[in-house]
Parts: C-alpha cells; sequence; structure tokens
C-alpha cells in the first residue's frame, strides 16, 4: 500500500527579530507556544546575524489546517525557507520545534549550517501533562469567560503548576465581538498528540554537521540515558546542560542559552 500523501505546505508567519549577517536564524517554538515566546531570546541572539522566529502550522498566527505531523511541518519550514531565498541557515527548535528541526536537518542537511536543539531529544514521549493541558483548554466554557485570569483560575484542577496555566492563557485571544477564542487549532493538536509524541526520527537519520543540544537541568525531558542516541544521530552533537534551567532554557537562563548558542 503506497504512503499518504503528504500535506501541502502552508505559509507560515515569521516574526522578523533583527540582525545582519550572511547566515540567518530560524527558530521554531514548542506545543501550544509561538514566535512570541522567543522575542527576547532571538533579539539577544540577533547581535551575530538575522533572526527568524516562526509560527507553526494551528499555532499562533500561521494558518489551521487538518494536517499535523512532521512530514507536513518540515515542508511548511522548507517552503518559508524558498519564499526567503535564504541559503543554510542555522535553525534552533525546543521541544516540538526540536523534533521538527532535528527531522529537517537529517532529511535536508544542505538547507541547515548548524543545528541547535532545546530540551528534547530524538525518542517517543508520553505527555500526560499534556493530555491533562489540553483537557483543561478544551473544558473551558469560552461564552462564558471574562479574562485570561478567569481561565488561568479555571484550569486550576487540571492544571496545578501557575507558570502553566499562564503559558496556556497566552492562547487566548478576543474575537471581534468582544468573546474569546483559541489562536491554536485546539482540536487538531489534541488528535494529533499521539503522532507529536512519537520519534520523527527512523533508525538511518543523520545530520553529518555541527550539532549542540541545550537542555535544562531541571527538566526532565534529556536524560543522561538518551546522550547516546542524541549522537548516533548526530555524530558531532556538542550537549550543554544548563543547571538552573527547566524545559525552557530561553526563557529560564536566558543569558546563559545565549551565550551557548553563541559560543
Amino acid at each position: 500500500m503506497p504512503p499518504p500523501p503528504e500535506a501541502p505546505p502552508v505559509r507560515l508567519f515569521a516574526r522578523d527579530l533583527g540582525g545582519a549577517g550572511p547566515v540567518a536564524t530560524v527558530i521554531l517554538h514548542g506545543l501550544l507556544g509561538s514566535s512570541r515566546n522567543w522575542q527576547t531570546a532571538g533579539r539577544d541572539l540577533s547581535r551575530r546575524g538575522p533572526v527568524h522566529a516562526l509560527d507553526l502550522r494551528n499555532h499562533g498566527q500561521s494558518p489551521h489546517d487538518p494536517a499535523m505531523d512532521y512530514p507536513a511541518m518540515v515542508g511548511d519550514v522548507l517552503g518559508w525557507l524558498d519564499s526567503r531565498s535564504l541559503g543554510p541557515v542555522e535553525l534552533i527548535g525546543h521541544s516540538l520545534g526540536g523534533k521538527v528541526a532535528m527531522l529537517l536537518a537529517c532529511r535536508h542537511p544542505e538547507r541547515v549550517s548548524r543545528l541547535v536543539v532545546v530540551d528534547i531529544a530524538p525518542k517517543a514521549y508520553a505527555w500526560a501533562a499534556h493530555r491533562a493541558e489540553f483537557t483543561a483548554m478544551r473544558e473551558l466554557n469560552l461564552g462564558e469567560l471574562r479574562s485570561r485570569a478567569e481561565a488561568e483560575m479555571r484550569m486550576e484542577g487540571r492544571v496545578p503548576d501557575w507558570a502553566m496555566r499562564k503559558f496556556l492563557a497566552t492562547n487566548l485571544e478576543r474575537t471581534d465581538e468582544g468573546g474569546w477564542r483559541w489562536q491554536v487549532n485546539l482540536p487538531v493538536l489534541a488528535s494529533a498528540l499521539p503522532d507529536l509524541e512519537a520519534n520523527p526520527l527512523s533508525p538511518s537519520d543523520r545530520f553529518p554537521g555541527p550539532v549542540l543540544c541545550v537542555t535544562g537541568g531541571r527538566s526532565a525531558y534529556v536524560e543522561a540515558s538518551d546522550h547516546g542516541a542524541i549522537r548516533g544521530h548526530f555524530p558531532l552533537a556538542q550537549i550543554e546542560v544548563l543547571p538552573d534551567s527547566g524545559h525552557n532554557p530561553h526563557i529560564d537562563a536566558r543569558e546563559a542559552f545565549v551565550r551557548a548558542v553563541s559560543a
């Protein structure tokens, strides 16, 4: 049986965060995030060259689409690179965006001058916390909602961490009628979660170029036992652990993260 056809690319929204030079840096955010989460770290990195932060499909200001898998997301990023006529780029991917970046680098190594993977490993994950977060978001009655603060309070039963509740609420936006809606494509993302949890790489996938893996010392996403798999796919990988960071090194330890990427 032939494989299903790949989804056509969508036109991604991008934030240009400044900088000048011959090599561009392109940033891919994590699940339920957006380019907005990378504005501060991205501008710090723009001292080295131009920086662009993208919204993946079904996130941020990029289009909604029923297809939500790694080949589709890779196709979107390649289409965006082509639209800007960008040569090999430094590709930074965090969490979900890190999986997209790893697959793109392995399958299209000529498009990547350097790969930076942020707090994710080439393995399958069972994101129980994400399932609780999606449930909390879908349980919200947006018709009765008066503010983001109220949304955060209503999600407390399923999402005890206040910082995560605040992060989830950033995906709420006002409608033209003054109500609220989810900016992310919540139904599609929820149904795609099992595919997104999977390892997008096959055993033969390799990227021969330079790779930096930045992980959080207080995060459980990348463990010492994962280092062998990382180097199996990325033989030149350097792994740097930021001890004071959780899953979001670009926020939790921004100065150390920028130094690591810029070194």
